[in-house]
Parts: C-alpha cells; structure tokens; sequence
C-alpha cells in the first residue's frame, strides 16, 4: 500500500472510531508498528491527527461553541426533551449524554427521586443543587468549548456502571440509520455509555436527518427508542422500524 494511500485509509479508520492505539493501527494496516508510529508522527506533524499516549486521535472538525447551540433549534429540542421527561420514573438511573437537547432533558428532571450520571457539564450544572436528585459526574478530560468530559477516565468510570437509560445525542442520523457525531473524540465515551445502559433512548431533532458528522456512533439496531419530530424524514424512520426501534414523533 502507497504511503499516501495507508495515511488516507488511517485517517478513515479513526474518524469511524474515534482513537486507537499503536498496536491497533499497525494491525489494521497489516503494517510494521515501527511504521505506525512513524505514520502517526508524520500526519500529526502536519495537523492531520492529534498524537496521544500510545495512539493517534481523529483531528476535532471545528464545532460551534455550546452556548450557540443550546437556542439553536430550541422549540424543537424542548418538545422531544419534554416527552422524553415523562418516561422517567421515580427511582429510575439515567445516563446523559452530552450535548444540548439532553440539557433541555436535564432542566424538566427537577424535584425527582432519580439518580443522573453523565459527562455534560451543563446537566451537572443545572442539577447540582437539586436536593431531590442523586447525581454522579463522570470524570476525565475537560472539553471547555463543549462543557463535556472525555478520555480514559471516562470511559473507565462507565465500565463500573449499569443504569436502566441511557438518553442519547447525536449530530445526524444517516439514511442508512447510521448515528453520527461531529466530534471523534467524544465517539468512545458514547460507545462506553451504550454498554451500560440496559435501554437506549435517541434523541433527535428533524433537523438531524442527516444532520452533519463524520464518526460513526452506533447503528439503528443499537437503539431502543427514537424520539424525533414530526417532520423527520419518513424513510430513514422507515429504517429505524424495520430494526425493531420504537419511534416516537413529537
């Protein structure tokens, strides 16, 4: 395989899976890890991956700052958030995934007898003084533009965990059912969170059909219940059906 060409497919493999380690690399390559490495430095070099302890990271595509994408989209956000609200039940756990809709989730759970985990700094915020709630804030990295926690850690303290639902975000949903999102290194903490919920409740704007993205979260099959708007598109729905998801249009 050409140089240039093992470089383009590494890049594919990790916007699909968000960080591999070395090892990893060289083994979907079928190259040397002597060379993986070598590939890795070359492309961070040129700003095309981020290098980090013992692998390579996808490169962030640039994102919106989160204060600009809470109102973007609010009306809608509010009515799937506000039915997705009433399928809670006292004593249930729940898991929250970043991300804006979740908030707008977050702000109708209120004076409930839950327990909340997430990774969203702004769920933590908006429920840390309610007496009411149980809240368990993941630990890791800090992602400051996008008040979310990322990394090992992370994923590490959703391996301890088991909640009854996890509440899921995403930034588009192909018509193959494919559910994306724009930031690769968010994909292995969403990964982690749908290993630990015992359902999986999609939260998705019409407005996310297809939406944008190029990292690879799950499948339709993975998903329990898709909560959307009316206006989503009728045959990628189609194919959430055919998988068996429940789909609920608000």
């Amino acid at each position: 395989m050409l140089r240039e060409t093992r470089h383009e497919h590494l890049l594919r493999i990790l916007r699909e899976e968000g960080v591999l380690p070395v090892t990893e690399i060289a083994r979907r390559l079928r190259i040397s890890e002597a060379t993986a490495r070598r590939d890795v430095a070359d492309l961070g070099d040129a700003g095309r991956l981020h290098r980090v302890y013992g692998g390579a990271v996808a490169r962030d595509s640039a994102e919106r700052p989160f204060a600009e994408e809470e109102v973007d989209d609010l009306a809608a956000k509010n009515a799937v958030a506000e039915h997705a609200s009433r399928t809670v039940q006292d004593g249930d756990v729940v898991l929250l995934d970043i991300g804006t809709t979740t908030l707008q989730l977050a702000r109708r759970l209120h004076h409930r007898a839950i327990t909340v985990v997430t990774s969203n700094l702004a769920v933590y915020e908006e429920l840390r003084g309610d007496p009411e709630v149980t809240l368990i804030l993941l630990g890791g990295q800090v992602r400051p533009n996008y008040r979310s926690l990322v990394g090992f850690l992370t994923e590490s303290s959703l391996h301890q965990l088991h909640v009854d639902r996890l509440f899921l975000g995403t930034s588009g949903v192909l018509p193959d059912g494919r559910v994306l999102d724009t930031t690769d290194i968010e994909v292995p903490v969403k990964r982690a969170m749908l290993r630990s919920a015992r359902r999986v409740v999609l939260l998705a704007t019409a407005r996310k059909f297809p939406g944008t993205g190029s990292a690879r979260v799950c499948e339709a099959p993975d998903i329990h219940t898709l909560v959307t708007g009316r206006t989503s598109d009728p045959a990628t729905l189609a194919v959430f059906r055919e998988a068996e998801v429940e789909v609920v249009q608000v």
